[in-house]
């Protein structure tokens, strides 16, 4: 995509902003399925760049890293992978709305190199806010599990409605830009909704980003996934956005880093909104392995995206309770490759290439 197609992209954004919007419909069930049958059964990765310690360094233009993009991007279609879930920031695109648009095209280009289509986040309330400031960002803090996070657009704007008009702003013109484009699989608008460990609370703005996305009304599905089975593991479900979830979204995703037998459950559960059904997040060792859980995915047609490629600066193979200086583990939580390209398991690899290979 040139600049000029990205301008012409604009005006059309700046148009469906100024004007009266038309709410579209969600999709139907028969055409939900029926897209989905039309796919490749989605199997990929949660992906940052090796070179990224969070959503600021992977697409600010000074950070931007198309070679290792290319890199990896080019492992991971080696394994068979064609999908790849990513997360943008707000206010990387409000600091250079035309750049941050022109470096996801290049992104984009690269997936579609390689065989594969992008899950394309706007919001997610995982990671720190700590009042995130472009630029260069803190270093990683060795042994400590993805430590420089960040939350989009954080639990301030979350929490304050006065706000959603620049959160608006940046979900219509993002959208109305790839509105199109098949290099997208699917809009996931707002990550771990239910989340609220940082006291973001959710619903106003997880209404609003479907009502946007609905007058952008994109070639492409929306979704948003449940976080939690349920009532699983002694939690407490928030069952408003549950029931908000199966009610808006065209695909259904959700996450899942036990074994297989709360796997097979929250398929089933998943299974009851009778839409195509993603796993948007799995893949935790020792508890949750390729082995154990792609097989079950791939019978129940349920598509398949673990987290991380390489172990990079965001140190995603480190498990989610380790501790600043914590040593090198023997067995990685997430994460395929080493930063020298070798795999942390040569058997994994050949496993994962027997399940995309047919």
């Amino acid at each position: 995509m040139n600049r000029l197609n990205i301008l012409i992209a604009t005006i059309l954004f700046l148009l469906t902003t100024t004007g009266c919007a038309q709410q579209t419909e969600r999709w139907s069930t028969e055409k939900a399925n029926a897209w989905y049958a039309s796919q490749k059964w989605p199997v990929g990765i949660n992906y940052v760049t090796a070179t990224a310690i969070n959503q600021f360094e992977m697409w600010q233009e000074e950070t931007f890293d198309p070679k290792t993009m290319e890199l990896e991007l080019g492992r991971a279609g080696e394994l068979g992978f064609n999908t790849v879930r990513i997360f943008l920031h707000d206010m990387v695109w409000e600091a250079d709305p035309a750049g941050f648009k022109q470096r996801l095209d290049t992104f984009l280009g690269i997936c579609q190199k390689h065989g594969m289509r992008a899950i394309v986040t706007f919001f997610t309330n995982g990671g720190r806010f700590e009042s995130p400031k472009l630029g260069v960002q803190p270093a990683s803090v060795q042994g400590v599990h993805n430590s420089q996070w960040i939350q989009s657009p954080g639990a301030p704007s979350v929490n304050d409605p006065s706000t959603y008009p620049r959160l608006e702003r940046y979900v219509k013109d993002v959208m109305t830009t790839f509105k199109a484009d098949d290099r997208i699989l699917l809009w996931c608008l707002y990550n771990e909704p239910e989340n609220f460990k940082q006291k973001a609370h959710s619903m106003p703005l997880l209404r609003e980003v479907f009502r946007w996305a609905r007058e952008v009304n994109p070639s492409q599905p929306l979704s948003s996934p449940i976080w939690i089975y349920p009532g699983g593991h002694g939690t407490r479900s928030n069952l408003p956005i549950i029931s908000f979830l199966g009610e808006n979204c065209d695909v259904m995703t959700f996450h899942c880093y036990y074994g297989p037998e709360e796997m097979e459950k929250f398929i089933a559960f998943m299974k009851q909104f009778d839409r195509p059904v993603i796993c948007q997040e799995y893949m935790g060792r020792p508890r949750s392995t390729f082995e154990e859980i792609m097989p079950i995915l791939k019978r129940e047609k349920v598509g398949a995206i673990s987290w991380g490629l390489t172990a990079g600066k965001c140190n995603f193979h480190l498990q989610w309770s380790s501790k600043a200086g914590d040593p090198e583990p023997e067995i990685w939580f997430h994460d395929i490759f080493r930063l020298d390209g070798t795999p942390y398991s040569q058997q994994e690899i050949d496993f994962i290439k027997s399940m995309t290979s047919n």
